[in-house]
């Protein structure tokens, strides 16, 4: 760039001089033959991002930085997984408010400064029942997705008794069937898209399909019957479960000798569990289906591999289920369909059911495809990540075999198949967990450091599962920690999660010896006092957590412990002032701890209130009483106290 630069500069006499004169000479062509010819490599072709991926690639993943997708600002980033779908979601809805101030107010946008226009900044068409249209605009609007104003159009056309095209016709027919006649949510709103599947999927086993609707219209109008219009029809109804309709329009199409496509035998495939009850009659129903297609001279493809392993996954007959799926599995291999994750995702839940035998063929999967780098070829490749992490944890509980999935979702640009948010946050609660119950803690905690919490953030049960690794390990020293992920997190309403912490921090007390520990005890009344603030925070707002007593038992031994005794009185005031409230009572050994530091501190009237409170609840007072009246000079008034609570006879021993 700079001697380019530098040419420019010199005049055109000076140019060949300079080259001249200097020590290089540059030849196209090798000095030993002068004739050989200049082989210019083919041009590849290049994406717009293509640069930019390769920047990406040399830098890796920022573990310390959010989703791109949030805004780079410590207020506006999650830290809870509701959180991350309100950010999300609020993001999207500030774009569909933008397009309904550009639809709203179109006047304003009607200008294109951009060369060549950008025909997603201006205003869409806005068709009427009083607009002229052509055929044209119909196949327009049809090549462009845009259902709602196609079916405006068409509709306009035959009032008007334009003749439309049999070809048109059937490129409406398979956009009706495709969306079932309701508008899609446009491409651009992912998380919408991702929290409406969430949905749908609970609701998949409802028949949506619009019976006697367009769709159906447009298929009797279409004359003769050709294969793609029975296609779409079939497809339609197949993927919103008018399963009956469906597989009778198969028959028909069958007896009719009209040759249909690999793709809609593969959608009848998928449905064959809605057809038949048993697991021998769908798998008859499977092979029937099969033998069709050879008969048709049709090669199955991966579609229809992964549409039969669908339908024997339904299988409730596990040995049956097996057996077929090893049956099918050599036979596509011999016809030269290569898996995909799907596959892989379909072989794990039929061999790895909850209640059936243990399987290891997650093993054979990982050593087939270790190191390889995949690209999305079916819709269920992004359910093959989730699916066998908790395979990892629930089936095996092997850790190895996760950092093997792991391992691979991380190899090349895997990671664009974990799935959207939902099935990614699922794949992270089963590694962490199962991390969590097999490895040391300290190794547990640099990956809990490199994954929370801009890639996942712990739910309540994962945040147990923690919890418990720190009590068994003794890994006392990293409840503060966590605590403070706890708020960070809103964990803070959960009340057995509160209880857990209190109770590591109580049970396992500071060694002064570790240099880790010996900031404990102070940083253990921090905790205390800020889970005491933050429940009675929460009583205010009526969420369900509240005070028990052995609760307030532990935030008093740790405010004891922590050198706070002025909160700790304050927090025995409490106990004592709303203990018909509060359910339980503090333990002994907490009662005990809090008279000690009244010792210490030489407060006899703060000690003697616990004595009384002790006497009051019916527990163990001599205790108590002895080590105040061995602890403190005590004058008459609080002498008369001592003997009105315990009585004479104990001061007398």
């Amino acid at each position: 760039m700079y001697l380019s630069r530098q040419l420019r500069l010199l005049p055109r006499a000076n140019i060949a001089r300079s080259l001249s004169s200097s020590g290089a000479h540059y030849t196209t062509a090798p000095a030993e033959d002068s004739h050989s010819t200049i082989e210019i490599p083919n041009r590849i072709e290049r994406s717009p991002t293509d640069i930019l991926q390769a920047l990406a690639g040399t830098v890796g993943r920022d573990h310390t930085a959010p989703h791109y997708k949030y805004h780079d600002d410590p207020f506006l980033i999650p830290m809870s997984n509701a959180a991350k779908r309100t950010y999300a979601m609020s993001k999207e809805s500030g774009r569909k408010a933008a397009k309904w101030i550009k639809e709203e107010h179109r006047e304003l946008f009607m200008h294109q400064e951009a060369q060549p226009a950008v025909e997603k900044f201006a205003p869409s068409m806005v068709y009427t029942e009083d607009s002229h249209v052509e055929e044209s605009s119909l196949r327009q609007l049809i090549s462009q997705g845009e259902l709602k104003d196609a079916v405006l159009v068409y509709n306009l056309l035959e009032q008007k008794g334009t003749s439309i095209s049999p070809d048109l016709k059937q490129s409406l027919l398979e956009l009706v069937c495709f969306h079932n006649n309701q508008e899609p949510l446009p491409e651009e709103y992912i998380e919408e898209r991702w929290f409406m599947q969430n949905n749908q999927r609970r609701e998949r086993s409802a028949k949506t399909w619009k019976d006697g609707d367009l769709a159906e219209k447009l298929y009797s109008e279409i004359e003769p019957k050709t294969p793609q219009s029975y296609a779409s029809l079939i497809r339609g109804m197949a993927k919103y479960l008018q399963c009956e309709r469906a597989y009778a329009l198969l028959q028909e199409a069958g007896e009719k000798q009209i040759q249909l496509d690999t793709n809609t035998f593969n959608s009848i495939i998928q449905i064959v569990s809605f057809l038949k009850d048993t697991a021998e009659q769908r798998w008859q129903l499977c092979t029937e289906l099969l033998q069709e297609m050879s008969q048709q001279k049709l090669r199955p493809n991966l579609g229809t591999l992964n549409s039969v392993l669908q339908c024997i996954s339904t299988f409730g007959n596990f040995k049956l289920a097996r057996s077929a799926a090893l049956q099918v599995l050599p036979e596509f291999k011999q016809l030269g369909v290569s898996p995909s994750l799907g596959t892989y995702y379909y072989l794990l839940i039929i061999f790895c059911r909850e209640r059936g035998p243990v399987s290891h063929v997650i093993v054979d999967i990982l050593n087939d495809i270790a190191g390889k780098e995949f690209q999305i070829e079916h819709p269920k490749d992004t359910y093959f990540f989730a699916t066998a992490m908790d395979v990892c944890r629930n089936h095996l509980h092997d850790k190895s075999l996760a950092k093997k999935v792991n391992e691979l979702l991380h190899t090349g640009k895997n990671y664009d198949l974990v799935g959207d948010s939902f099935k990614e946050s699922i794949y992270y609660r089963n590694y962490l967990a199962l991390l969590c119950q097999t490895e040391s803690l300290d190794d547990f905690m640099l990956t809990y450091d490199l994954l929370v919490p801009n890639i996942y953030i712990p739910e309540p049960g994962i945040m147990e599962e923690i919890l418990r690794a720190v009590e068994i390990n003794g890994g006392v020293e990293y409840v503060p920690r966590i605590w403070s992920d706890m708020v960070v997190f809103d964990h803070t309403h959960r009340e057995s999660l509160l209880l857990y912490v209190l109770r590591i921090l109580v049970d396992n007390k500071p060694s002064g010896e570790s240099p880790a520990q010996q900031q404990l005890p102070e940083q253990g009344a921090k905790v205390a006092l800020d889970m005491y603030e933050k429940v009675e925070d929460a009583i205010k707002r009526l969420r369900k957590v509240s005070f028990t007593g052995q609760m307030l038992g532990d935030i008093l031994t740790l405010l004891v412990r922590g050198g706070n005794f002025e909160k700790a009185c304050e927090v025995f005031a409490h106990v004592d002032k709303n203990q018909h409230r509060i359910p339980g009572t503090p333990a002994e050994s907490a009662l005990q701890e809090f008279v000690e530091a009244s010792v210490l501190e030489k407060s006899p009237s703060q000690a003697l209130v616990v004595l009384q409170y002790a006497v009051e609840n019916n527990m163990d007072s001599s205790a108590l009483a002895k080590r105040i009246h061995e602890g403190f000079t005590l004058n008459e008034v609080h002498l008369s106290k001592l003997k009105s609570l315990v009585g004479e006879s104990f001061l007398d021993k």
